[in-house]
């Protein structure tokens, strides 16, 4: 896929646009958003993101169009388990709901560029050394795993999040106010700057999203090694995490059956890369040390099947698990 400097250049307006957008229409002016509002803005980013893939379709062709749906629908329901974690944190830091959208906009935004450092040495080691496909498959597949062990737990998850060393180092170095200043992230009072809990809040929902990286990026390096659409995967999906946010929060409790979903998404991608790595390297002690060519690889469409299948699923039966639980209450 050759993609011309006009399209990084098209792609990188986009973003700004919607970023614009986003700090003009909705930041500035604090608001919680309503539940209308919140599902116009989410069917809004979800057709933004459709008509990119149209776009590369009659761009670059098809091949590179399923690949890019494929992404950023495994990246949409990677994002539902970031919005997990975001929920809690919110919580424990007890952010008015009007400034929550200012925080989370300004940890997408942290998190956007986390995850273009990342994009950058994944692609770059995938393509000078394939190997790395056994790893980032054996590292996806212990996820899954630890996923499905977390949903089979009977656990409840506590409604506090403790602090990462990154934000309790913040509070070291940095003195902070004892409250919210409004929507302010400094705070300057008798020649003292301070930070104010909305900065630490930021700090938090990023550096958590660090951790999600570590996931996401392997997986979708196995469905593309496009730059380019990895990381239009990773921005519409995280672009659009804000109002998905607002509007599946109340919900969230009901996808009870989300950690299995995730964890069969994982597993398949994972047992994906091992396939194409034995595919296209030598394995030790199996086949003569040679690579073993007669290994089926698992195409695209295939891919984005499973993924599009195991979510309609997951959702599905939660539904009904929930409402059969609450029936039964």
């Amino acid at each position: 896929m050759d993609v011309h400097i006009l399209g990084w250049i098209g792609l990188a307006i986009v973003v700004i646009a919607l970023i614009t957008t986003d700090i003009v229409g909705h930041v500035r002016k604090p608001h919680a958003p309503s539940m209308k509002e919140a599902t116009a803005w989410t069917l809004g980013y979800v057709a933004l993101a459709v008509a990119f893939g149209v776009a590369i379709w009659a761009i670059y062709g098809p091949s590179f169009a399923i690949q890019f749906y494929s992404g950023y629908m495994m990246e949409w329901s990677l994002s539902l388990d970031n919005l997990f974690v975001f929920v809690i944190i919110m919580s424990s830091f007890r952010v008015p709901r009007e400034f929550q959208q200012k925080a989370l906009l300004a940890g997408i935004i942290l998190a956007l560029i986390f995850r273009a450092f990342f994009i950058v040495v994944g692609v770059t080691l995938v393509n000078r050394f394939t190997w790395m496909f056994f790893f980032f498959g054996a590292w996806l597949l212990w996820t899954a795993y630890s996923q499905a062990r977390e949903g089979a737990s009977e656990e409840q998850e506590e409604e506090e999040v403790e602090e990462n060393r990154f934000v309790r180092f913040v509070r070291r170095i940095f003195p902070v106010t004892d409250g919210y200043i409004g929507d302010r992230f400094f705070y300057r009072h008798s020649g003292r700057t301070s930070v104010t809990p909305l900065f630490l809040v930021v700090l938090a929902l990023g550096s958590a999203d660090l951790m999600f990286a570590l996931d996401s990026i392997p997986a979708i390096l196995g469905l593309t090694t496009e730059s380019y659409l990895v990381f239009a995967c990773n921005a519409f999906a995280l672009l659009g995490l804000r109002q998905l946010f607002f509007l599946i929060d109340g919900l969230l409790e009901k996808l009870v059956f989300l950690n299995y979903g995730l964890a069969v998404i994982l597993g398949f991608i994972g047992i994906k890369l091992v396939l194409h790595a034995m595919h296209e390297n030598s394995v030790p002690f199996i086949n003569g040390g040679q690579p073993i060519h007669s290994v089926p690889e698992i195409g695209i469409p295939i891919s984005l099947g499973v993924i599009a299948g195991t979510l309609i699923i997951t959702v599905i039966t939660s539904l009904i698990h929930s409402r059969r639980q609450k029936t039964r209450s």
